[in-house]
């Protein structure tokens, strides 16, 4: 009910106003211990079934046969294999049930979970406002989960072993240039997400051990000297397992936040006289009066204010994975339809869990002052949150090439450079101008909700819901007669939720654009 969730700035009368308000603050001391030791098992862990996993690398996708194959000769796209063929199982993958799984997860838990609570923020601000924001947050990714599904079935009707490829098979490969750039430029929109977190974090970081940097220097300090390095290595292949530990800071984060609400280290104490103070115990006035915690009326019923939609777009940039679904399908061993369906809603369930207990924990302990980066609004002082900000950091800072060099090479591909012409000079020139724009945007650009709000009402709708539901009309329809019935009252259901990506897209692009 809206009243179990309590609200962090709880007052506590005092009859005396001169009084000092005095609250002792008790701290397990095996908190950070039993916390740390919780991330290190997961990292080591995660490690672990990362060497038993093949195949990780995007560029080593087993072969797939196709189910139905596409007749260059027959103009009216004659399709080959029967309609038995799509309930799958004949590609070469090797991956386990559970490697899938855990390496879906690890995808789609990035830094845009971080921006949840400001989205919530953006209609309401009384913790009660988390209620139907829950409810969004599940609906959204099971609808996300569903497409995600859906590009694996292409791939095992088509044969294609790429979204770009699916395109090609399924509409024609004269367009497939539409959903090759929308991927590219969310992958930048991605990127650019990194290098704002990362100068967020780095500088907090420094304020915690008592130095004074401020976000630009950091940001182009720690791009100079880490990631410009690391961006022009031309083996990552070292760097994978290092962002297995984005999926272990994350869980820790998401048990910190929760332990910081139930603790009430961030909440207010109040005088009688209405003069807000301090208790002794809180973290609150350690941070700037804009980040404090900012409890109003705005529950339950302000979901139904058109500010919904931009939590709404921000949810489609994060749980975006879908330009790697093809990749996910032909990789899993005995990657039969039932398997497939079993590894995506299992995957996108605990996502979802996690997305949920991060994006309520940190808009009921902030409320309407949730910044579009949550951390931020937690103390430097705070050291349980400070090593949330390293295991964040550090997850960063390893998995940024392997996002910019999909990005990188995504367009080359879009200009159409052959590998042989792809020279380590070529390759170095396009690092600098890329990591360039993407800096000089990040400097200019400090709200990372905005950039995930935007991003997910113009490129997450279309890759999670308008281009999926193209591709399964055209093949279904392509499939001619052998098409089953259930296939063809599905094309209704996919371009119904199309339709819907496409409505909340511009109605979020709006509202993004404070329009």
């Amino acid at each position: 009910s809206p009243a179990s969730l309590r609200s962090p700035t709880q007052t506590r009368h005092i009859k005396n106003p001169r009084r000092s308000v005095t609250v002792s603050k008790t701290e397990p001391p095996t908190e950070m211990k039993l916390l740390s030791r919780l991330i290190l098992l997961l990292s080591i862990t995660a490690s672990a079934d990362a060497r038993r996993t093949p195949g990780s690398s995007l560029t080593s996708i087993p072969r797939q046969r196709a189910a139905f194959v596409k007749s260059k000769s027959d103009g009216n796209a004659a399709w080959a294999n029967g309609a038995k063929e799509v309930r799958g199982g004949e590609g070469g993958g090797t991956a386990t049930m559970a490697n899938e799984m855990f390496n879906m997860v690890k995808a789609v838990l990035g830094v845009g979970v971080l921006s949840l609570p400001a989205g919530i923020a953006a209609f309401g601000d009384n913790p009660t406002a988390a209620i139907p924001a829950a409810i969004l947050i599940a609906v959204i990714g099971a609808i996300a989960a569903y497409n995600f599904s859906l590009l694996g079935r292409l791939c095992a009707i088509t044969g294609a072993t790429s979204y770009r490829g699916a395109w090609e098979k399924s509409v024609g490969e004269s367009t497939a240039w539409i959903p090759g750039s929308s991927c590219v430029i969310k992958t930048f929109f991605a990127i650019l997400a990194y290098s704002m977190v990362l100068g967020d974090t780095f500088s907090a970081l420094f304020t915690t051990f008592g130095y004074s940097v401020s976000r630009q220097t950091a940001l182009i300090g720690l791009t100079i000297t880490v990631i410009l390095p690391l961006c022009l290595l031309k083996n990552l292949s070292s760097l994978a397992p290092f962002s297995l530990a984005g999926i272990a800071g994350m869980l820790y984060t998401a048990v910190a936040m929760a332990v910081r609400y139930f603790d009430g280290s961030y909440a207010m104490v109040s005088y009688e006289v209405d003069k807000y103070a301090s208790a002794d115990s809180s973290f609150a006035m350690d941070v700037a009066e804009s980040l404090r915690p900012s409890i109003g009326t705005k529950g339950a019923s302000a979901v139904f204010s058109s500010n919904a939609f931009i939590l709404i777009c921000m949810l489609s940039t994060a749980y975006m994975a879908h330009f790697n679904a093809p990749k996910f399908y032909i990789e899993l061993k005995d990657n039969t339809i039932a398997r497939w369906n079993t590894v995506v809603y299992t995957s996108y369930s605990l996502a979802i869990l996690v997305f949920i207990g991060i994006a309520v924990m940190g808009f009921a302990t902030f409320g309407g002052a949730s910044n579009g980066l949550i951390l931020n609004n937690y103390s430097t002082k705070d050291s349980l949150m400070g090593f949330s900000r390293v295991a964040v950091a550090f997850a960063l800072v390893f998995t940024y090439p392997l996002a910019f060099v999909g990005c990188r090479d995504g367009l080359l591909e879009m200009m159409k450079v052959p590998e042989e012409e792809r020279t380590d000079a070529k390759l170095n020139n396009l690092t600098f101008f890329i990591l360039a724009t993407v800096t000089a945007v990040a400097l200019k650009i400090t709200d990372l909700s905005f950039i995930m709000a935007f991003g997910g009402a113009t490129l997450g709708n279309a890759l999670i819901y308008v281009y999926p539901a193209i591709m399964f009309k055209n093949a279904v329809k392509n499939m001619g007669e052998d098409a089953t019935k259930a296939q063809k009252l599905e094309v209704y259901l996919a371009m119904t939720f199309a339709a819907i990506g496409i409505g909340m897209g511009c109605i979020g692009t709006k509202q993004a654009l404070g329009l």
